[in-house]
């Protein structure tokens, strides 16, 4: 597998975009703008649903070289081949998901506070997790379950001792974009930033450009 460009990390939501084929709409759109990564993720869908969205959406970033996520979903990611999975900490643990997957796939791990960032650590060393998704920065509606917000001030923190790349989740705007980048980001995970938005190729390349700004500033 090529590098992964953290920049811009698009997960995926079946209600924003209203289905399955809004989805790979929008994956592709979120692609031609600069996307390194596409995450699905659909809490509520069957494992099927999720395994036949899963494979259009491999077909259809096909030519665009970036990895495909799975959430949660070690076997479906098995079963249609798809690049990576991103656990949370109470999903299959990374451990597992590494050997299910294998040394070539890539792994995500959610981590909310400066425990779990620290246990993260071993997991790092081992090759178990690749990158880690660390949130939600502002309070989401995207994720009702998800931890505490952490501010811009509580991801730089973490971030300051990350063991690997890692990307800000939740409520990611472009107006938060620039100053996540200064705080150590490596990227940014979005999802109604660029799910259900009118033009959702020229919100991916806004956010894109935002978060360039910080790097450069």
């Amino acid at each position: 597998m090529k590098p992964i460009d953290y920049r811009l990390y698009l997960v995926l939501d079946p209600n924003l975009c209203g289905g399955p084929q809004g989805m790979v709409r929008t994956a592709v759109a979120a692609a031609r703008a600069g996307a390194g990564i596409i995450q699905l993720r659909a809490p509520d869908w069957k494992k099927r649903a999720i395994a036949d969205c899963g494979r259009e959406l491999l077909s259809a970033l096909a030519p665009f070289g970036i990895p495909l996520v799975i959430d949660d979903h070690v076997d479906v990611a098995m079963a249609i081949g798809a690049q990576g999975v991103h656990v949370g900490q109470k999903d299959l643990s990374a451990r597992d998901a590494r050997r299910l997957m294998g040394p070539g796939a890539l792994v995500g791990l959610s981590v909310s506070n400066a425990p779990e960032l620290e246990a993260s650590r071993q997991l790092v060393a081992e090759g178990a997790v690749d990158y880690l998704g660390i949130g939600p920065v502002a309070a989401t509606r995207t994720k009702p379950d998800a931890a505490s917000p952490l501010g811009i001030e509580g991801f730089a923190k973490l971030a300051a001792a990350k063991p690997c790349p890692v990307v800000a989740i939740g409520s990611v705007k472009a107006g938060n974009a620039p100053a996540l980048a200064r705080a150590g980001a490596d990227g940014v995970a979005v999802v109604s930033a660029i799910c259900g938005q009118k033009d959702p190729e020229a919100s991916a390349a806004s956010l894109l450009a935002a978060y360039l700004s910080g790097i450069a500033s």
